[in-house]
This record gives structure tokens, C-alpha cells and sequence, in this order.
């Protein structure tokens, strides 16, 4: 156990902590107050609702040292009060600091981009269980550790839970950990002084400009992994040379920049590919050497994420017969071109497609398959980005045989309203399209279109197992409704 001068070392604080507080013996750190115990260190910042100062006294009652925050201390308040700089980057701080710097003695590989990032987590983890490693992943779908998984929460996880999942890693014996990390974990500083091995770039699209305001934003915040985020540098860049701003982006001095892609001037390039519905078979041409890889994740988007496992466990100098072995043994990852089998004539996936640019990939990898018609359904999040919503309709418009729009997480918005801003877009084509919010029912008319032959793809949704209403979550899982609709039309093993 550290004592409280310990664990906010190296944290820049208004005032000097008096001596007898520094000197207190820390059991933990918490940003919720319900989960603070005795001992605890209790961090109130700021939130998108709440402010966590409001909670204080309540932290201080159950049994907090102090109270570390951005903001001076109340009148009222009695306790111990430390005020910081940044919230955020000092909890990350405390928290690296509590666990004992697990990432020190552990090859992190952090993710980002606007697509692609689960996928790839998924296959560098696979890599690096093929090698024999102990690992741990966390992302979108689930956290990991040592082939145990829990739901996820958020993307990036905040800081404690980190540096949390890293020192269990390390107390399993664990060496390596895979991470997607969100353009808001490295805005909002929750990664903050972590050291990675190696920061990997899939790509940059339109996403959360609701909280970015602006491409360059959003890209300013992906480049902070590269340039160390309060930490040194990684040693090690994966970049997409295929993506625009993947191009604009150089390793620190020192630092060793590996790129990669499909079109000329990517030091790792894709050559050779086949794709059909068994997968990937393709050459990755480095230097004067091929390196032949067989996946069974179908599609050119595919190549991508395939190609930036690769680059990543290249860079922890997994040899290659083992960085195929473990491209080949990813067979799926939820959510993603995930199919729906129950015996019915056509091909039912579910994706996580929710921009514009997801959502032409995945219809590209649809239409890769040679089908009869791609039927496509689809949403857009409410309270979120709505300049996105007609792209996206336009997107499904352009590419696909029938639309059919409906609600994905309406939040506080009027689902009508977003299926409105989308229809602006997909009224630029003259495809056939039906309206229907209510999702479970517009799967239902989707899936009753589909003729043997078709492939009909359930974007937006993806891995998740509910719904965002505007007074309530409800559960729904897109594969599952997919299921019970099929097994009702009188497919699959029980019929309805």
C-alpha cells in the first residue's frame, strides 16, 4: 500500500498537501462515490451531466482520504481538498501510480481510428495467443484478461479500470494487452501517461463531431496516441498509408513506423487478394518477401484490419508462421459481418456499421459476395452527430436493392425526426425504401423481402444487446430478433 503523496506523484496540485495527509496510507481511487471504501482517494471532475463535486461529502462520509478535483475547494467542505490541474490526467496518473506502472513490464498495443479498431484488437490478440502470450484485450465488445471476458462498458475504459485489468494481467503472468482507444479517452485524458509499444492507425472518417466539432479536432485527438499522451512516444506506429490522414501522420524521433495498405507507397501492401464467402486469401508483400495469409473475415475492409494486426504483431517480433496461424484461428468477431444462420435461403448479417463510410464497406463486402440484392436496414444514434444521418442514407441508397430505415438509439430524440434527416440523403437515389422506428418490426419487414439469393445486412447495431429510448433501455439484440423472425417464417430447428 502507498501512502497519498505516493500515489499523486508526478501530479501538479494548487497547493502543498499538508504533511500528515500525504503521509495517509491509500486503499484505492474511485470517481464514483459509491464505490469509495475507507482509505480511498475520491476524483471529482466534471461531467457531460454531473458534477462530481456535488458527490464529496457523500465520498467524504464513506470514508474517503480526500477529495482530489480541478475545481477550489467549497466553503462548506471540511475535508481534505486537493485541487488539480486536470481531473482526468490525474486519476490516470494516481491510478498508474496505485496499481505499481504495470505498463512498464507489459507490450500494450493501443488501436484507433474511426473503423476497423475491434476487428483488429480481436486479430492482434488472436495473434499473440497464438504465440503462446498471456493476454489481455479491451474494447467495444469486452474486456479480456487471460480468456476470461466481461461486457464493456465504454470503449477505453477509465483509467482505474485500466491500469486494474493490467496488474491482474501481470499478476497471471500476462506479457501483452490490446486495447482500442476512443478519440474521447484520448481527449478527455484517460489514457494519459500510459506507455504503449506500439499505437496502430486504421483510419479517419466522419464520427462524433458532436463532441469534436471538427475533422481536424477528431484527428488532433487520434494523433495524441502517436506523440505519447503525457507518456513518452511509442516506440513502435502501425499506420494506414491507404488513408489520407494516416499519411499526415509521422512516428516521434526514434520511433520505428511501419505502414501499411493496398495501393502503392505501403511499406506492408496487400497483394494477390481473393475474397469470397470462405474469407481472405491474399500476399503481404514486404520488402522482396510474401508473406501468404488465409482468414476467414470476408471483404476488402477486412484486408485493413488483417494487414494492421499483422504490422502490430510484426512489431513484437512474432515470427510469421505464427502471425498467420493467428489470423487464421479469428473465425468472427461479434457484431462484425456476423452472420444469422438458420437454414434460410439468403445470408443474414448483423454489423456495427454506423457511418456512412461503415456502412459502404460493409455493403462492399455484401456486394463482394456476388449476391442476388443487398436489402439493407439501418439507423441513426440520436443525440449525436446529425450531419451524418443523410450521408448515411444516401450511403444505403447508393449501394444497395432496398433500403429499409428504422431507429438505432434514438436517446432523447424523436425517432421520427432521425429517420427524417436520413431520408434527405437516401431521397437522392430512387431505390426502394420502406419507414419503420420501430427496429424489432423493421427487421421483420427486411427480412420477409429477402428472396433466395440475397444477403440482407442489419446495420448499426452490431454487438449490442439493447435499445437507447428516450425513458428507458430495453433489451434487443438484432441477431436474436433476426432469429426468432427466421425460425417464425418456418426455418432453423423450432418453429414459431
Amino acid at each position: 500500500m502507498s501512502t497519498l503523496g505516493e500515489i499523486l506523484c508526478c501530479v501538479p496540485v494548487g497547493q502543498a498537501v499538508p504533511p500528515a495527509v500525504a503521509a495517509a496510507q491509500v486503499s484505492g481511487v474511485a470517481y464514483d462515490s459509491r464505490k469509495v471504501r475507507p482509505g480511498f482517494l475520491f476524483f471529482a471532475f466534471p461531467g457531460k451531466y454531473v458534477d462530481g463535486g456535488a458527490f464529496a461529502a457523500q465520498a467524504l462520509e464513506r470514508g474517503a482520504l480526500a477529495i482530489v478535483s480541478e475545481s477550489p475547494r467549497p466553503a462548506d467542505f471540511a475535508g481534505a481538498w486537493i485541487q488539480v490541474e486536470h481531473g482526468r490526467r490525474a486519476l490516470a496518473v494516481a491510478a498508474r501510480n496505485f496499481y505499481g506502472k504495470p505498463d512498464e513490464r507489459l507490450a500494450i498495443t493501443g488501436i484507433t481510428g474511426t473503423n476497423g479498431k475491434t476487428t483488429t484488437a480481436y486479430l492482434l490478440d488472436s495473434i499473440l495467443r497464438a504465440a503462446g502470450h498471456t493476454t489481455a484485450l479491451a474494447g467495444t465488445i469486452e474486456y479480456r484478461l487471460a480468456g476470461k471476458a466481461t461486457t464493456a462498458v465504454n470503449t477505453t475504459p477509465e483509467s482505474p479500470e485500466l491500469f486494474r485489468l493490467f496488474a491482474e494481467l501481470r499478476a497471471a503472468g500476462g506479457s501483452h494487452a490490446t486495447m482500442e482507444v476512443s478519440s474521447h479517452a484520448l481527449a478527455l485524458g484517460r489514457v494519459y501517461g500510459m506507455r504503449f509499444h506500439t499505437a496502430v492507425f486504421t483510419n479517419l472518417t466522419r464520427d462524433h463531431l458532436d463532441f469534436h466539432q471538427t475533422m481536424e479536432e477528431y484527428f488532433a485527438a487520434k494523433r495524441l496516441l502517436f506523440e505519447g499522451a503525457g507518456a513518452p512516444p511509442p516506440p513502435f506506429a502501425v499506420i494506414n498509408h491507404d488513408d489520407a490522414f494516416g499519411r499526415r501522420i509521422q512516428a516521434a524521433p526514434g520511433a520505428e513506423q511501419l505502414s501499411y495498405g493496398i495501393g502503392e507507397g505501403a511499406a506492408a501492401r496487400a497483394c494477390r487478394i481473393r475474397s469470397g464467402f470462405d474469407g481472405l486469401h491474399f500476399e503481404v508483400a514486404l520488402g522482396k518477401e510474401r508473406f501468404p495469409l488465409i482468414s476467414p473475415l470476408p471483404g476488402r475492409m477486412n484486408v485493413y484490419n488483417i494487414l494492421a494486426a499483422w504490422c502490430a504483431g510484426r512489431t513484437m517480433g512474432i515470427p510469421p508462421e505464427l502471425l498467420a496461424s493467428g489470423i487464421a484461428a479469428c473465425r468472427a468477431v461479434p457484431g462484425r459481418f456476423e452472420r444469422v444462420d438458420e437454414g434460410q435461403p439468403f445470408l443474414v448479417v448483423v454489423d456495427y456499421a454506423h457511418t456512412d463510410d461503415a456502412l459502404r464497406n460493409v455493403i462492399a463486402v455484401a456486394r463482394g459476395l456476388e449476391p442476388k440484392r443487398v436489402i439493407t436496414l439501418f439507423g441513426c444514434g440520436g443525440d449525436r452527430d446529425r450531419v451524418k444521418r443523410p450521408m448515411m442514407g444516401e450511403a444505403a441508397a447508393e449501394l444497395s436493392d432496398f433500403v429499409v430505415l428504422t431507429s438505432d438509439n434514438p436517446r432523447s430524440e424523436d425517432p421520427l425526426a432521425i429517420i427524417n434527416d436520413a431520408l434527405q440523403g437516401l431521397w437522392r437515389h430512387d431505390t426502394p425504401h420502406v419507414e419503420e422506428p420501430d427496429r424489432e418490426k423493421a427487421i421483420r419487414i427486411a427480412l420477409s423481402k429477402a428472396e433466395p439469393g440475397d444477403i440482407v445486412i442489419l446495420a448499426g447495431k452490431g454487438h449490442e444487446t439493447y435499445q437507447i429510448l428516450k425513458d428507458r433501455t430495453i433489451p434487443l439484440d438484432d441477431r436474436e430478433v433476426a432469429r426468432r423472425v427466421l425460425r417464425g417464417f418456418g426455418y432453423g430447428a423450432v418453429k414459431e
